[in-house]
């Protein structure tokens, strides 16, 4: 008898998703070391980035729309999985059992930072995707709480599965005296906040992620902040590496990826006390209220070796392995293996 089939649904793999990318892609790499009982095959429309012990199912996707609608559903009949799990969003005609991951509910607990048709969407979505899952996962015990608070989900559908660091971002060469933020251009990241305190300290920003808001890149490019756009991760960790400080006055996170590839890199993190970065961070970054960023970057410059032996020792608690053990023991409860 053949082990049960998973599917994951891996259509964000070379798409430059940031943080949802570097999940799916670092889950797949540790996922054949925990199958243990079942076989692991990804969805996606770049199976030559799969790693070696995932099978490829590929599936192009020009419309996102039709390919939950009509494509994904069609492929998921032919393949009948036993299992399959999704971020986000399960499609609407999914007949087998699915594992849903949630990020966060960004769109619910700050709806203004969203526009409104997508607001509407993720909101319409998600809900019902969690709804429907036979278990939710929850990259922090913030977006477990708010699955609780919002959407009344027993808590022991959700299981929490941190996020972990990827190897190449570790401490080493000279540090540079620029400041460096880390994510996508847009209000609910507040990188406007990070390119006032680095002018108020007399420091040059970096600006590292996709732009979702022209209007606020052209406002930080007018405030001295250096937009590099998306780069690849080789790029990312040097920049890491060389920062004098992460700067993430982030107002909403389901986890905070950047500040844990900060510490793991050795780098000093400024960052605002929001919940889902404190579990991550712990006492190893320097916390700033609103008004008080630079006060807290000119803190973070004045102790970077404290800081920085800090975060590296908070940062070895985080691993993808781990993340894809947690995960491994989902499929094969909801697989009754």
């Amino acid at each position: 008898m053949s082990e049960p089939l998973v599917v994951v649904d891996a259509d964000v793999l070379g798409r430059r998703r940031t943080g949802d990318e570097t999940y799916v892609e670092r889950l797949l790499h540790e996922l054949p070391a925990q199958a243990d009982g079942f076989r692991v095959a990804a969805v996606t429309r770049r199976p030559e980035l799969l790693p070696p012990g995932i099978e490829p199912l590929a599936l192009d996707a020009r419309n996102q729309e039709l390919r939950m609608l009509v494509s994904l559903p069609r492929l998921l009949r032919r393949v009948r999985p036993a299992l399959a799990h999704f971020v986000h969003a399960i499609p609407p005609l999914c007949l087998c059992p699915a594992v849903l991951t949630v990020q966060d509910l960004s769109f619910e607990r700050e709806p203004g930072l969203m526009g409104l048709k997508d607001r509407l969407t993720f909101k319409l979505v998600v809900r019902r995707s969690v709804k429907r899952a036979a278990r939710v996962l929850a990259i922090s015990e913030r977006t477990k709480r708010d699955l609780v608070e919002l959407y009344g989900v027993d808590p022991g559908r959700i299981v929490v599965t941190p996020l972990g660091v990827d190897d190449v971002f570790a401490p080493g060469g000279e540090r540079d005296d620029f400041l460096l933020f880390v994510g996508a251009i847009q209000q609910r990241k507040d990188p406007r906040a990070a390119a006032l305190a680095a002018r108020e300290v007399g420091r040059r920003l970096v600006v590292v992620g996709p732009t979702k808001d022209e209007a606020l890149a052209e406002e930080l490019r007018g405030l001295g902040a250096e937009l590099r756009g998306y780069v690849p991760k080789d790029e990312l960790a040097r920049l890491y590496r060389q920062a004098a400080c992460l700067v993430f006055p982030s107002r909403y996170e389901g986890f905070g990826l950047p500040v844990l590839e900060a510490m793991a890199s050795g780098t000093p993190v400024v960052a605002t006390p929001d919940e889902a970065v404190r579990e991550v961070a712990d006492g190893a970054a320097v916390y700033a209220e609103p008004g008080g960023l630079a006060a807290a970057v000119r803190e973070a410059l004045a102790r970077p070796d404290e800081l920085g032996r800090a975060g590296i020792e908070r940062a070895r608690r985080f691993s993808w392995a781990e993340t894809a053990r947690r995960t491994a023991e989902v499929y094969r409860e909801v697989l009754g293996l």
